[in-house]
């Protein structure tokens, strides 16, 4: 079983937040995929279905949307993978990334959590090497001003690439399911390319 995982906080106040891009990208990958309908389970909101890999086989799989909100995450994630006895490579995390540029998508296996209280909680409740779709939303150019940024709507003027990087995560999923993560990146981004950015703000995050 595969089990995709998308962060955010609960409520309708933050529905548009930065912060739950991960759940904006589960649900998408739910609608196009006809997956079932959302239940109340491990401490969040599951849904299941059947994804068809890159070779054509049919994966069960569990989206799981964490309701502990987003820096607690890990109790929901580690709950379902002991249930189900779902491996850690086999488990994916959609998260925001605030040290990629907007519309920017990485993917990561493990490492350090890199400030992510989100993912800091599943490594230390779940497990230190799940798969990670780092979900690229810019920084706000200073540390103090991150946590308004991420806990703020996404502009009216992003919108378009946003429900293009959306929708490519959804069209190349198969990859994932296929467990080729490299290619799913690449897809993404010749889906999706990343709106152009400005060079100073680059170097403020030593991309340059």
């Amino acid at each position: 079983m595969l089990l995709l995982v998308g962060l955010g906080n609960p409520g309708d106040q933050y529905k548009g937040n930065r912060h739950n891009i991960g759940f904006m990208a589960i649900d998408t990958i739910a609608d196009m995929h006809n997956f079932g309908p959302w239940k109340s389970k491990f401490q969040g909101k599951i849904s299941e279905g059947f994804l068809t890999d890159a070779n054509g086989k049919r994966v069960k799989t569990l989206l799981l949307k964490p309701t502990t909100f987003y820096n607690d995450s890990g109790r929901s994630v580690g709950e379902a993978m002991n249930f189900f006895k779902i491996a850690p490579e086999n488990v994916m995390v959609f998260h925001d990334e605030i040290d990629l540029a907007p519309g920017r998508v990485r993917v990561k296996i493990g490492g350090g959590h890199s400030g992510n209280n989100g993912m800091r909680s599943i490594m230390a409740q779940a497990s230190k090497d799940v798969r990670r779709t780092r979900l690229g939303v810019g920084h706000p150019g200073d540390k103090s001003h991150v946590q308004g940024h991420v806990l703020s709507d996404f502009a009216k003027s992003e919108a378009k690439w946003l429900e293009d990087m959306l929708d490519a995560c959804a069209r190349s999923i198969h990859f994932l399911a296929a467990n080729d993560d490299e290619r799913f990146q690449a897809e993404v981004m010749r889906l999706a390319p990343a709106p152009k950015e400005d060079m100073s703000r680059r170097m403020n995050r030593g991309e340059a």
